[in-house]
């Protein structure tokens, strides 16, 4: 690719004197990780699901239950168990929540690890 410059154009930042811009350096493994959690919190659902867990589990597990059963969610929500599973999966594949499977029962917990990145990554903006 050639240099805008050789062609002709004036430099986008020529103005004010401010060097070219260069991207922050990020893993493979941290943009993939990110755009997941993005895509998984694009979705309402998603969001309200997040945060009845968010508010119905503590990082020490002292002042309220360290998860949060599936039952639990159905009825705060009003969606079907399957419409909360497959909208779960998806918190769960982007590292947002953590799952464990008791008898019938599917126990969430918030990661706020993962959701303390993406608000870094938008803080940073």
């Amino acid at each position: 690719m050639s240099d805008p410059e050789d062609r002709g154009c004036v430099s986008a930042y020529a103005a004010c004197g401010c060097g070219p811009v260069r991207p922050s350096a990020r893993t493979t493994q941290d943009g993939a990780a990110l755009e997941a959690a993005f895509k998984a919190l694009a979705s309402e659902p998603r969001r309200a699901l997040l945060r009845i867990v968010a508010a119905n589990t503590s990082a020490d597990g002292q002042c309220c239950p360290s998860e949060v059963c599936a039952c639990a969610l159905s009825d705060a929500v009003g969606l079907a168990p399957s419409t909360i599973s497959h909208h779960m999966s998806a918190l769960v594949n982007a590292g947002l929540v953590s799952a464990t499977k008791r008898g019938l029962w599917v126990y969430y917990r918030l990661e706020r690890d993962a959701l303390a990145r993406v608000a870094r990554e938008l803080t940073a903006l």
